[in-house]
């Protein structure tokens, strides 16, 4: 080996010591994600110095943070879910059309949505665990179902008049000190939306459930190799059970955030929401191939989108397919960095491994 390789082996071997391929994907997301947010403050003016600048980032995409999260636990199993957007307008136009055509309640409205979550959890699940049918070809089919049944309950978009949701509705949480003074000298608060409560509640939770549980570290030795995962002992079908399971239930939640979002039930509502799931996923570290992905890098992804698209409308861009080329760009940029991170981690590791058993025969 070149001495120019084995001294960028040992630099790279040294740099990543002590980091798993999920938390070097992770930090190296953050990284990029906080350096394309100072480009902004220094490059682009003011407006991304405002603490509202980041909690409307927050705001407009709570919903897909946690549609992101239920993607994220399928694909560190090795699945994909891609029915999750239809599911959220489902469950947007269900929860409306109880409101305002029923008399239905808030609580009311939120079981529905679990409900539906629910239900598309354990079909899919089971379809795709107990039955080993490919998990594209069933979420596909969940999507058009979902998509489908939402124009069923109600043909035409409309907004819900429903006086106690609105009010939920127009709940704001005010942000203590991140305010900031507007052209005429006035003081505003900063502020988030309930929504956010709930997406940075689930991400903390799940989180916790991925790397403290037994259940959730199965599903990266499910991910990682089914074969490894059996003799270990781990039920395989019941884990990625569990996983679609769960990444329903967390569709009927993001669903019902989304719809508090939105105040309105449509048809077209989330649509490219899974696509966009997908992408964060991938941006914050969750690789295709299973067995490597983290939460907190799934949050970081749906923020950089987020920023993507408030840069490119900051520079003047404001057609939409602007904002589609950016993110498919970044997107490709983190797929080639996380296919580079891995074979140089692999040739460093073999590399290693090649040492210890060159020195074990010289002794």
């Amino acid at each position: 080996m070149p001495q120019k390789d084995m001294t960028a082996g040992r630099s790279f071997r040294r740099l990543t010591r002590g980091l798993s391929d999920t938390n070097l994907l992770m930090s190296i997301t953050i990284i990029v994600y906080i350096l394309m947010y100072l480009f902004a403050i220094f490059g682009l003016g003011e407006g991304f110095v405002k603490g509202q600048t980041f909690f409307n980032m927050l705001n407009g995409n709570a919903a897909l943070i946690i549609l992101s999260c239920g993607m994220t636990l399928v694909m560190i199993t090795g699945g994909i879910d891609i029915s999750l957007g239809g599911m959220a307008a489902l469950v947007s136009m269900s929860a409306a059309v109880s409101l305002d055509y029923h008399g239905g309640s808030i609580f009311g409205a939120v079981m529905i949505s679990l409900g539906i979550g629910l239900a598309f959890g354990l079909v899919q699940g089971f379809l795709v665990a107990y039955l080993d049918i490919q998990p594209f070809i069933v979420t596909l089919a969940g999507m058009f179902f979902a998509r489908g049944m939402t124009t069923i309950v109600h043909t035409n978009p409309f907004n819900v008049k429903n006086e106690a949701f609105v009010k939920l509705k127009e709940t704001r949480i005010i942000i203590p000190g991140m305010g900031s003074v507007n052209k005429r000298g006035d003081y505003i608060d900063a502020y988030i939306e309930i929504g956010v409560v709930i997406a940075l509640i689930t991400v903390a939770a799940l989180f916790i459930f991925l790397k403290w549980t037994k259940t959730g570290r199965s599903f990266y030795a499910v991910g990682g190799n089914r074969q490894s995962a059996l003799m270990l002992g781990i039920n395989v079908k019941r884990t990625t059970f569990l996983a679609y399971l769960m990444c329903g239930i967390l569709g009927g939640i993001g669903g019902f955030v989304y719809f508090m979002h939105v105040g309105s039930g449509s048809a077209s509502h989330a649509a490219g929401a899974e696509m966009n799931a997908i992408a964060s996923s991938i941006i914050g570290g969750t690789m295709l191939t299973g067995g490597v992905g983290n939460i907190i890098g799934t949050l970081f992804g749906v923020l950089s989108l987020a920023l993507i698209q408030q840069i490119v409308s900051s520079v003047g861009l404001d057609q939409a397919w602007w904002t589609g080329i950016t993110n498919a760009s970044m997107l490709c940029i983190f797929l080639i960095i996380q296919s580079i991170i891995i074979a140089r981690r692999k040739k460093a590791n073999l590399s290693a491994t090649k040492s210890v058993e060159a020195k074990g025969v010289k002794s």
